[in-house]
């Protein structure tokens, strides 16, 4: 996975993750980015400095941006000084990052349920609008969508409170 910082043509920047280059090409080509303060897909990738994970005392770097979430609101940040200096980020950090990114999803994207599988083939296809979706899919389904070139995440669907 990449994280890329991205700015729409209102000069709103966020993040978007990849697999790699070429998925986000596949998808900026197809109008499937989009910011998500303004809607705009006219989208381009914006300079950015790489994050680095540091080794202390030969132990190996951290993946960069694994606490990373997307910035469409003030509330999906996780403040820098979440965590100490080389260490990841506590178990209850990522908890809250992943009710974020639930809530953003939420917010942003139609909940397709158990029909994911077959939107999302709609939507690659052509036959359906191009829009955010979510729902749930069996592990062959999700392998049939990826072997095809359907790009799709799945992401640890956290309850929304501690509650």
């Amino acid at each position: 996975m990449i994280l890329f910082t991205l700015r729409c043509n209102a000069d709103h920047h966020f993040e978007g993750w990849f697999r790699d280059n070429a998925a986000y090409d596949r998808q900026h080509r197809r109008g499937l980015i989009a910011c998500p303060e303004c809607g705009s897909n006219a989208v381009e990738k914006a300079p950015m400095a790489p994050r680095l994970g540091r080794s202390h005392k030969g132990e190996s770097a951290e993946p960069a941006g694994e606490t990373a979430v997307p910035e469409a609101s003030s509330e999906a940040t996780v403040p820098a000084t979440a965590t100490q200096e080389g260490q990841g980020p506590t178990p209850a950090q990522l908890r809250r990052a992943l009710q974020v990114l639930r809530s953003h999803i939420e917010r942003n994207c139609e909940d397709v349920g158990n029909r994911f599988a077959k939107e999302a083939r709609r939507i690659h296809k052509g036959e359906s609008k191009a829009r955010g979706i979510y729902g749930e899919a069996t592990e062959s389904e999700a392998k049939a969508l990826l072997d095809d070139g359907i790009e799709i995440a799945s992401i640890p669907w956290v309850p929304t409170s501690d509650a």
